[in-house]
């Protein structure tokens, strides 16, 4: 009996699987391309979920995007409700319509991508501060778009495999 309930375990921890940006292939919903929604100007408010629970920070974004041809750029420029400004340089290239890399000067290495019907998954390491001093932290991004304006950005963001945070954020394309 003791070697089936562990075989039983072990097939459902084998079985459990993680949700994949392909998954969204098909989904009903606007597509979701950032060489066409991340061109132009954006915003975007949002705040850091704390592994405690507790949203704080609470931020807002100014963005401006520019592609050419397959390599795209993305300027950030957030104001934390403390006042703190932060700013960030992402610098996109699309390997072929599903696939990207994007670097930035707080990203270590390069970061990895991909973009299926509604949803984009970008996965990468940022050098985030804590208590005077950077640690590397592992942000996996999903982000689903809504409908011609609006995406919903939600980032698990883990150190040594632990949950430190969650970024839950919405973004808003304007206007030219």
């Amino acid at each position: 009996m003791r070697r089936l309930v562990v075989l039983l375990c072990a097939f459902s921890l084998i079985s459990c699987s993680e949700a994949t940006v392909e998954d969204y292939a098909n989904k009903p919903g606007p597509k979701f391309d950032i060489r066409e929604y991340l061109n132009g100007n954006l915003d975007a408010w949002g705040t850091l979920i704390r592994r405690d629970g507790t949203a704080d920070p609470q931020f807002f974004v100014k963005m401006k995007a520019e592609w050419r041809g397959d390599k795209g750029t993305l300027a950030e420029e957030f104001t934390y409700t403390d006042g703190t400004k932060k700013s960030r340089l992402w610098h996109f290239t699309m390997t072929d319509d599903h696939h990207f890399t994007g670097t930035a000067a707080d990203v270590v290495g390069v970061g990895k991508g991909e973009q299926f019907g509604n949803a984009v998954n970008m996965k990468y390491v940022l050098q985030v501060p804590y208590k005077g001093k950077t640690v590397n932290v592992k942000m996996d991004d999903w982000l689903y778009r809504i409908d011609e304006t609006h995406v919903i950005n939600r980032t698990q963001m883990t150190k040594f495999g632990f949950n430190v945070g969650e970024l839950v954020i919405g973004f808003r394309k304007l206007e030219e």
